[in-house]
This record gives structure tokens, sequence and C-alpha cells, in this order.
């Protein structure tokens, strides 16, 4: 009877989500009705309940609030602005450096925010008005922009990477912060590679070149910013403090760096920890309820179904991890990233280790793939923010991003089909 449950759970998810029901609530009740229809011993509303409580008592979760707050302190403390002059410091003189600039200082950003989000906010509203002062394409500002703010959701820290950790069973998030770091930096290149291409072609300016005194000034003045990089993630490596612990110490840097550079005013703290409560608010009612529907899932083993499906469609890895590949890439043009995480993995994470697959590497792919979600319609969140700080139009940026697309996805492939990309660095430091 597992397929009618499986029915009864899409039919009722697609059908709220179509209405404009916000995906926390079709997760949860599409949960609801699955258990009226099929879970019938027991009593649906408090089993529900149960689950989404026990979903979110987790001492890792702690870490979600903790980096997000980090992040919206950055994102107000003059953080990105010394970012960028790092990052023009470097590439600025390279053909269509700002370009360069743009994805290098959205990496550099997303390391120490962990937010795409914030990323796109903070970095566009910056690099937009002086890429297109200089003659850039604002639709091609914005696609750059767009696209290499997700690079952040790989280089740790990132949320995401806890809530993999989360759904996937206690895949160490050590592991994954660190196997973050090649694939990231493999994405911002393809995308480099891409946006370089494109600027040679339409003779997009350089910068001037800066003296060797200038550039250097800049790089000290970033140093407190890149630190927060050595201090979460050297802490968390060398066994110093947990993820959770790293996320509060973040917090209180960022929020000294902040009140050091004299950026933000304490007036501003109010709206800052009120803005962060609302995001993690949201998270984490997406945590529960999607822990709930995974309940629900592995209670009617819905994804052994699937997984013996799979196999016994065709006994390729190769295929198997590209239709995989192919069914998160559709999913993430119409679910967020964090509901994906925590529903595709119990799923499809079986079939990967069975398969041979180091749940560390998947934890990866399946982050990079949902990458390329957030950034297309109708539910791309850094695709609105990204168009917003623009000042332009999702439907003037789409053909600017297919190319970059194409680069990300090509990232993606390499990444899935070369598990060394993924599992040296961890390995290098013990953590696998």
């Amino acid at each position: 009877m597992e397929w009618m449950e499986v029915l009864i759970l899409a039919l009722s998810f697609a059908v709220l989500l179509a209405v404009g029901v916000p995906i926390a609530f079709c997760i949860g009740v599409s949960t609801l009705i699955t258990m009226l229809f099929s879970i019938q011993t027991l009593p649906a509303l408090t089993t529900v309940a149960q689950r989404m409580a026990t979903g979110l008592d987790s001492f890792a979760l702690l870490a979600i609030p903790f980096f997000i707050l980090a992040g919206q302190l950055m994102n107000q403390g003059g953080i990105a602005r010394r970012l960028i002059d790092l990052a023009k410091s470097l590439l600025g003189m390279l053909p269509g450096g700002l370009a360069y600039v743009n994805i290098l200082a959205a990496m550099l950003f997303g390391a120490v925010s962990g937010s795409a989000v914030a990323a796109a906010s903070a970095i566009g509203g910056m690099m937009t008005p002086t890429m297109v002062k200089e003659g850039y394409d604002r639709e091609f500002t914005a696609a750059v922009n767009i696209t290499s703010s997700t690079t952040g959701l790989l280089i740790p820290p990132s949320n995401i990477l806890i809530v993999y950790s989360l759904a996937s069973g206690g895949v160490s998030i050590a592991a994954l912060f660190v196997a973050g770091y090649i694939p990231g930096i493999l994405t911002g290149l393809a995308l480099a590679v891409v946006a370089g291409y494109h600027a040679f072609r339409k003779k997009y300016p350089t910068a001037e070149r800066l003296s060797v005194t200038v550039a250097f000034k800049r790089f000290i003045d970033a140093i407190p910013s890149l630190f927060l990089i050595i201090v979460v993630i050297g802490g968390i490596v060398a066994g110093i403090f947990t993820a959770t612990e790293a996320a509060a110490v973040a917090v209180l840097y960022a929020f000294l760096l902040s009140v050091a550079y004299r950026e933000m005013k304490m007036s501003d703290l109010p709206r800052i920890l009120l803005d962060s409560a609302r995001t993690t608010a949201i998270v984490m009612l997406l945590i529960g309820t999607s822990m709930a529907m995974s309940w629900v899932m592995a209670y009617e083993n819905i994804p052994q179904s699937i997984s013996a499906a799979l196999i016994a469609l065709t006994d390729s890895r190769v295929v198997i991890f590209l239709i995989i590949n192919l069914i998160l890439l559709v999913v993430g043009t119409f679910m967020d990233m964090t509901p994906a995480v925590l529903i595709f993995t119990p799923i499809f994470l079986p079939i990967a280790i069975e398969l041979g697959m180091d749940p560390t590497h998947f934890g990866i792919v399946m982050v990079l793939n949902l990458c390329v979600g957030i950034c297309t319609p109708p539910v791309g969140s850094v695709l609105f923010v990204g168009t917003t700080v623009a000042q332009t139009t999702i439907d003037r940026v789409v053909r600017p991003l297919l190319p970059l697309f194409a680069a990300m996805i090509l990232a993606l492939l390499i990444v899935t089909y070369v598990p060394a990309l993924s599992l040296w660095l961890p390995g290098l430091f013990g953590l696998l």
C-alpha cells in the first residue's frame, strides 16, 4: 500500500502548494492528511505535534539561530565593504575584473556569514551601482551576483549543512563543513570562467591598478573579517568547540567587529534581533513540519519503496546518480532548500549509501544541486533578492543566468562523479 500513501502525500502537497499555501503549512497539512488516511491506529494531530517537537529537540539546531544572527550583524557591520575592497585589490585590474570581484566577494562573505540571501543583498547592494556605472549590463551584474551568492552555502559555516546533518541522522557537521570548501571554490571558478568570457566578449573595462601600499592596506583591513573563518572552522576542526558553540562565538565576534568598525549603531540592534528571530521562526517551522513528514514516510516505508524502484530501473551508479540530480534540480525550482533537504534526504540517502556514496559526499552534492533551485523561479529566494537589489526584473535576468546555470550544473556533475573533491579534506583532517 506504500504507493497509495505516496500518492496521497504528493497530491495533497502539490494541491496546497498550487493554491498558494505557505510551504511549511503545505508540509504539515499534507502530513496530517496522509496520517488520517493511512495510519488510523495513531492519533494524527497528537502524533504530528509530537514529531515536530521531537524533530526540533536537537542541540545541533541551536547553531542555526546563532549563525542567522551572525549573518545579520555582518550584513550591517561594514564587513561586506571590506571584503569587496580586498577582492578589488586582487582581481579588479583584470578584463571584466568587477565581475570577478563580485564572485570573490560573494564567496568571502558567504564564508563568514553562511547565508546566500545575505551575500546577495550585501554584495549586490554595493557592487551593482559600481558595475553599472563602469558600463556593465545591469542584468548581467544581477545574474553574477545571484549565482555567486550561493557559494556561501557550500563554503562553511553553512546553516543548510547543519540541516542536512540532522536529516541524515547524524553525519558529522565538522566533516560537512570541511568537505564544502573545494566544491564551493570549484563552483566559484566555473562561474568566473563564464563571467570572464562574457566580459571579454563585451569588452568591459578594467579597474585602475592599485599601488602595493593601497592593496596591502585593504588586505590588513579585511584580516579581522577573514579571521572569523579561522576562529569558527579552526575551532571546530581542532575540537575546541562544537558547531553550536562555534555559532555562538561567531555572534560574539561579529558583534564586536561591527562595533569596532563603527558602522552599526546600538539603536540598530533591536531591528537586527527581530529580523533574526523572524528568519529563525520560519526555518524552525519548516524543520519541524518536515521532520513530521519524514517520520510518516519512514513509517510507511516510502523511502525503501522508492529506493527499490530506482535500483530496479537500472543497476548503473552513473545513471541513478544522474536521475537523483535531475529530480533534485526539478524539486529545487518549486521548493525552498531547507524543506527539500529535510524531505528528500531520507529518500535518496539510503540509495546513495547502497551504491557506495559516502553520506558526507552526498550532502555536498545535494546542497550544490539545490543551490541552482534558489536562483530559479517561482520560489528562488536569492533570485528575488538579487533582482530587487539590482532594480531589474526576473524575465530580463533569465537570459544572462542561463550560461551561469550551465556552469553550476557542470560543477555539480564533476562533484558528483569525483568523490575526492568532497572527501579529501575531511579525510586529511581525520573527520571521516
